[in-house]
């Protein structure tokens, strides 16, 4: 995974650009520049560039990368001027290392064409909102639960969950609003409420890879959004399992139902006999499972037919491109950026001079500034010949002829 470059880093790398001369890459309109640093960094970067490289647009950025010692190291410079081969750049804030692209950004060039159209049937409704998104296909889906009947699917998953718990319950959003402490953090973090045992403490840690618990931090970090000052956290939460214990409940699990970017409900699982084994991430797994099994149900029953919503195409601004993905911007305010989460897909159209590729895309970073949001994507199993022609459009040389260090790998 991509991450910053520390300070001092960077200012080391900066220095060992200008005093060794290390080639910087750019490429523009399918061809290849060779920038290299003309004077010490400082709040500002001076590049030349080894041959001609057109006029560029003044507060545009530059997307560049070197490789240190083996290491690729990628930024953006926001041009400030252009005076003959030198470039005057803003010094950025953060440059990133152990990227994980496959091959390198560049300016998209002037006739290539992009239209995005969200994947899949999108929907209006009225239930909690958080920001990321769930997909949930059949492919996903526990094998001996039958999601086409829906009541039949519910007394499935509660003589399931009956061997494991000794209480259960599910509860729908649009039946009744989120009140409790434990309702009201499900429904706006989309996570998990996971108490082992009320007599120990909260999960200090998210085992799994797209977080889905509610750690001790996050509930503080509730309990703070609700109003609690700082020096009373601990003592808030001490209270909060010590209350449960004392109502008799041993173990706790309120494991939300989501749907794209929807909490539906949830199911909460509960253990109030002594001597019984508390719950642990492997009941977690299943009972997430049966919730996942339970939102396509109601998907595939028609449910949510009612705010089902047109799924038009639409242009964002793209700011750079590669063979493997693309990073557009959509501007504040406009009601598509509900629906761009992270982890949604995309269908982009990328229409060439004599070539038009669709190939399904997932957004994987979400971020914005004072005048858009800006959505990184990756491209999903593009097949082979579009790839090729991609690669071959984009950097102006066959695959074969790449430099494997700048187009490939860690790019």
């Amino acid at each position: 995974m991509a991450t910053p470059v520390g300070r001092i880093e960077k200012e080391f790398l900066f220095k060992a650009l200008y005093e060794e001369k290390l080639p910087i890459m750019y490429i523009k309109d399918r061809t290849e520049h060779v920038l290299t640093m003309d004077r010490p960094a400082g709040e500002e970067l001076v590049l030349r560039s080894d041959i001609s490289i057109g006029k560029l647009k003044v507060n545009s950025k530059l997307p560049l990368l070197f490789n240190y010692r083996g290491q690729v190291i990628d930024f953006s410079a926001e041009i400030l001027a252009q005076k003959e081969s030198l470039i005057f750049c803003k010094a950025p804030n953060v440059l990133h290392k152990n990227l994980d692209r496959n091959y390198l950004r560049v300016d998209i060039p002037e006739d290539i064409k992009i239209l995005f159209t969200f994947r899949g049937d999108r929907y209006n409704l009225s239930f909690p909102k958080i920001m990321e998104y769930e997909n949930v296909v059949a492919d996903d889906l526990v094998k001996n639960l039958d999601p086409r009947n829906l009541s039949g699917l519910v007394k499935q998953i509660t003589t399931l969950i009956s061997n494991f718990a000794d209480g259960y319950k599910v509860v729908n959003f649009k039946e009744k609003k989120p009140e409790t402490i434990e309702e009201r953090i499900v429904s706006e973090t989309g996570k998990t409420l996971f108490i082992p045992s009320t007599v120990g403490f909260l999960p200090k840690t998210d085992p799994y890879p797209k977080k889905r618990i509610v750690t001790e931090e996050l509930f503080k970090l509730y309990l703070e959004s609700t109003g609690v000052g700082e020096s009373y956290l601990d003592e808030n939460c001490a209270r909060f399992l010590k209350n449960k214990f004392e109502d008799g409940i041993f173990s706790d699990a309120w494991v939300p139902i989501l749907f794209q970017e929807y909490v539906i409900g949830y199911i909460h699982i509960w253990i109030d006999k002594k001597g019984r084994l508390p719950f642990d991430f492997s009941i977690l797994d299943n009972v997430y499972q049966y919730s996942k099994v339970l939102a396509f149900a109601l998907k595939e029953s028609g449910y949510f037919e009612h705010g089902k919503v047109a799924n038009e195409p639409f242009a964002g601004r793209i700011i750079d491109i590669s063979a493997s993905g693309l990073l557009f911007a959509y501007p504040l305010g406009s009601s598509v950026l509900a629906t761009l989460l992270v982890d949604a897909e995309l269908t982009v159209t990328i229409e060439a001079p004599n070539r038009t590729i669709d190939v399904v895309a997932k957004i994987v970073r979400r971020f914005k500034d004072k005048s858009a949001y800006y959505f990184g994507c990756r491209f999903m199993n593009m097949i082979p010949e579009d790839t090729r022609f991609l690669f071959e459009y984009l950097y102006g040389k066959a695959v074969d002829a790449a430099e494997g260090t700048f187009l490939s790998g860690q790019v």
